[in-house]
């Protein structure tokens, strides 16, 4: 090997020298970086919410919701199907057992059973209870039950006593229910608001049958709930359409702050949001699971009839 070949060698052992020493000093922020992996999901279930004490699930009940009217052994086991969703809760049914009776609800409103003894103005009737079977066998299965009315120009605390003496013997029973929506239409479009002697009176007559009796108001619109009457009431919102999951929390989510610390719920599963909750893989749990963690005040989830079918069919 030439004298000028060592050198050659010589300076670019030098130089690669140099250069690893320099390595080190190297900033951190020029540095090229090998690119970050994504982590692919691994699709763990989110931890449910914390279940409230005393909340119940279950499903609404009409004569106009489903069709056919199911078995009382259908309610049971779909209502159970539902509030096993949700560890701890009581299944519940909405029981719709008076409507409005046409008219665009400015009219008479229609109860589901024949008519009993006494007077009853406005009332029409059906030759047949729909809902007596079903009651008793919520009766021996647990499931708990409301009595709601839409009750047009029916006066209220007639249809309380009314729907008592009627179904106030069924041990399932837990309160009376009015969809405000329907409450003297013929005064407002989307009904009459609430005053707070109005709740607080029925609230003290439903009570006189059994003191665990509560009321629940049903409206989308908080202003038609009384101002400040609290006690024995329950909030429900059946809003819908909202378009998307995120929506609907955020709209429930007003509702439940607006009436807390009173207890609220909410229907859902209409027809108008299918379009995004029939993409959910569970929509009962995975709808049930956000209101309970944005609104801690929830004790009632209630899935629709109108759909109640796409869920549990017959």
């Amino acid at each position: 090997m030439s004298r000028s070949t060592r050198l050659v060698i010589s300076l670019v052992g030098i130089l690669l020298l140099m250069f690893a020493l320099n390595l080190g000093n190297i900033s951190t922020v020029d540095a090229a970086k090998p690119p970050t992996k994504t982590p692919t999901p691994s699709g763990p279930t989110p931890t449910p919410p914390p279940i409230p004490a005393g909340l119940r699930a279950g499903l609404r009940a009409s004569n106009y919701g489903i069709s056919p009217f199911p078995s009382p052994t259908w309610w049971v086991d779909s209502i159970n199907s539902m509030a096993s969703r949700f560890t701890g809760s009581v299944g519940e049914q909405v029981a719709v057992v008076v409507e409005v009776a046409g008219g665009g609800g400015r009219g008479n409103c229609w109860a589901h059973f024949p008519q009993p003894a006494g007077t009853w103005p406005n009332v029409n009737w059906d030759d047949v209870d729909l809902f007596e079977s079903t009651f008793d066998a919520f009766d021996s299965s647990g499931v708990k039950v409301w009595l709601q009315v839409e009750p047009a120009r029916c006066d209220v605390p007639m249809l309380i006593d009314l729907l008592m003496q009627q179904y106030g013997h069924h041990s399932s029973v837990i309160g009376f229910g009015v969809d405000v929506e329907w409450y003297r239409k013929d005064l407002e479009r989307y009904g009459k608001a609430v005053t707070d002697v109005e709740a607080q009176a029925w609230v003290s007559q439903t009570q006189g049958y059994h003191a665990s009796y509560l009321v629940f108001l049903k409206h989308w619109l908080t202003e038609k709930m009384p101002p400040t009457e609290r006690t024995g009431l329950v909030f429900i919102d059946d809003s819908q359409g909202h378009g998307s999951l995120n929506a609907m929390v955020a709209e429930f989510t007003n509702w439940g702050q607006t009436f807390a610390p009173a207890p609220v719920g909410f229907q859902y599963g209409y027809q108008s949001d299918k379009t995004w909750w029939s993409g959910l893989s569970d929509p009962p749990r995975t709808i049930g699971n956000a209101l309970l963690a944005a609104i801690p005040n929830t004790r009632d989830l209630v899935w629709v009839d109108f759909t109640a079918y796409d869920i549990w069919p017959p």
